[in-house]
């Protein structure tokens, strides 16, 4: 008898498909993402952790996976949720399948359901938590598991993805030195930086600024992250040190939300978030236009922005309108709600991290 495999969302909607990957229960807030490759670095972003994923593309695990294309040291997604997974694979440069890799991880996922109408479902309904078994189909034992599952709205998780010690990467005698602050960073962000002729040195999210700044950096990183900013009071309090510091700072995505926090604006959890690589963003300084890589389910609020003394706003999203870009007024600070150095995604937006050098070249001339 083949085995079966159920999804159930936090509405009592019930999907039934086929196990995938590891056979076991997960949970998460369900999210999709709309990009049509890139599956192994989204699996591997920080980002996503403690989120179940859905895919919109149709095929899953057709060109396997290959151990450099990663974002992180493992697989960061809670589950995955697809139309078709493929067990074979046809790429040369693929070490191994993706079901392998989701075995070797222990990866609960489930395929064979109708994604079309569950991404229409989440659109409608809102982001929520969900469940998925291949273990058992007793719907009143997933149910009360699935109550036993948080909200994301309030929860801390960077603490359960960044780096527990400081480390280095890039060469040493590199022009710049910046100081990056793990919030749950991406690997492509610290290789956008060493491709500059940067050398980082990369801090756990609980350091304070005092620690950071004895390195003598001469700019600071807010990285990526997963979970609710408003909650994460140290590093807000962190985050508005380092903004005063007079020092260039860039930030991405949470360290973004944080940012604004930092400058006294507020964010909110949005009704199902911006995940995928083909999100249309205007730049209002210039009037161009980037597609983006994106990956948020929370957004500072766009009205805190406009009445702001502190800040103004650089990029808005084109498809809601919601705050994008924002720089610090008279300091060479500023921050994107998007993932410039996509991974996977278009390179459009790759502009900002030689803003931000910039801004290290002009500070180091001001200062001498």
């Amino acid at each position: 008898m083949e085995n079966k495999a159920i999804l159930l969302l936090e509405d009592g909607t019930i999907f039934y498909g086929k196990p995938a990957g590891h056979i076991g229960t997960t949970t998460g807030e369900i999210c999709f993402n709309t990009g049509m490759t890139g599956y192994q670095e989204i699996f591997t972003d920080p980002s996503y952790f403690g989120q179940i994923l859905v895919t919109t593309t149709s095929h899953i695990g057709n060109y396997g996976v290959n151990n450099e294309e990663v974002e992180s040291d493992s697989i960061k997604i809670a589950g995955l949720v697809c139309k078709k997974f493929s067990n074979m694979y046809s790429r040369e440069r693929a070490d191994g399948s993706l079901q392998a890799y989701f075995e070797e991880h222990q990866l609960v996922g489930i395929s064979d359901v109708d994604t079309r109408a569950l991404v229409r479902h989440i659109r409608d309904k809102g982001a929520m938590n969900a469940i998925i078994s291949s273990e058992t189909e007793d719907i009143e034992v997933l149910k009360q598991k699935l109550k036993e599952v948080p909200s994301m709205e309030g929860l801390e998780l960077s603490s359960k993805v960044c780096t527990k010690e400081a480390y280095f990467v890039g060469n040493e005698n590199a022009k710049h030195r910046v100081a990056v602050l793990d919030l749950g960073v991406k690997k492509n962000i610290l290789r956008c930086l060493a491709e500059r002729d940067c050398y980082l040195k990369v801090f756990p999210m609980d350091t304070t600024f005092e620690e950071m700044n004895h390195w003598q950096p001469d700019g600071f990183m807010l990285s990526n992250g997963p979970g609710d900013p408003s909650v994460m009071k140290p590093q807000i309090e962190t985050v508005k040190q380092i903004a005063n510091s007079g020092l260039p700072v860039f930030g991405i995505c949470l360290g973004h939300q944080i940012l604004a926090l930092s400058m006294g604006l507020s964010t909110s959890k949005m009704h199902n978030g911006h995940r995928g690589c083909n999100h249309p963003v205007l730049n209002v300084q210039t009037g161009k236009g980037e597609i983006t890589s994106q990956n948020h389910g929370f957004v500072v609020n766009f009205g805190d922005v406009a009445n702001s003394n502190e800040v103004e706003l650089t990029h808005k999203h084109l498809n809601d309108n919601t705050v994008a870009g924002l720089k610090v007024k008279g300091k060479p600070v500023f921050s994107v709600q998007y993932h410039p150095e996509s991974s996977p995604g278009p390179h459009d937006s790759r502009y900002l991290f030689d803003d931000f050098i910039t801004n290290i070249v002009k500070n180091a001339k001001v200062a001498v």
